[in-house]
């Protein structure tokens, strides 16, 4: 009884989550994209995007930069039901207004709580990130761009890939990593709820291969 609970939780997507498939598969066809176009540019399998286009599976935040980037926007346009432009030189989110738009019951455990889900086309995508205790060993991250964290409570079990071999890093309360966000990267909670400031940088005249 406890399992069948527990995958209840998990398949009880937000609203968000639900559209962000949608949202893809639309900005997509509107690029002029197919799913084989698609897959090629991005590197991802045309069976995942499917999945991802379905709301079948949630993807992590470092997938969807890599797609917001090879459809030409960012994030948060991924995540709203249509493109808004907010040019104002001042965006202000209150504490009530975040959003949680990835959560730790997706495919890979990690949540995302986004800060600037108001500004659309910025080069900055600033989230809360709370870790998973466990991750899987194959299952890395990379795209294009920069990345700091700040750890925030606590204590992060921080791995990147550096010529071609696994370096760890114990992160605790009021640490922090920038990292090249081509790096092969990925973080586990060692201790409590970890949570981080996650800061992801790209400019938008990166060129996409």
């Amino acid at each position: 009884m406890a399992g069948k609970k527990a995958d209840k939780k998990e398949d009880a997507a937000t609203a968000i989550e639900l559209h962000l498939g949608k949202r893809i598969s639309k900005l997509r066809a509107a690029r002029g994209f197919t799913q084989d176009q698609l897959a090629a540019t991005t590197g991802f399998t045309k069976g995942y995007l499917s999945k991802i286009e379905n709301s079948k599976v949630i993807p992590p935040i470092g997938t969807l930069v890599k797609i917001a980037q090879v459809l030409d926007t960012d994030v948060a346009d991924l995540l709203e039901p249509e493109a808004a432009e907010d040019l104002s030189a001042v965006c202000v989110v209150r504490s009530w207004q975040r959003e949680s738009v990835i959560r730790g019951g997706s495919s890979f455990g990690y949540d995302y709580t986004a800060l600037a889900h108001k500004r659309h086309h910025k080069q900055m995508e600033p989230f809360i990130m709370i870790f998973p205790s466990q991750v899987d060993r194959d299952v890395r991250f990379e795209h294009d761009g920069e990345e700091f964290m700040f750890i925030l409570d606590g204590e992060v079990e921080f791995e990147a890939v550096i010529d071609g071999r696994n370096k760890t890093w114990v992160l605790s309360p009021g640490d922090s990593v920038y990292f090249d966000s081509r790096t092969p990267h990925r973080g586990r909670s060692l201790e409590g709820e970890s949570r981080a400031l996650v800061v992801i940088y790209r400019s938008r005249t990166t060129a996409i291969p």
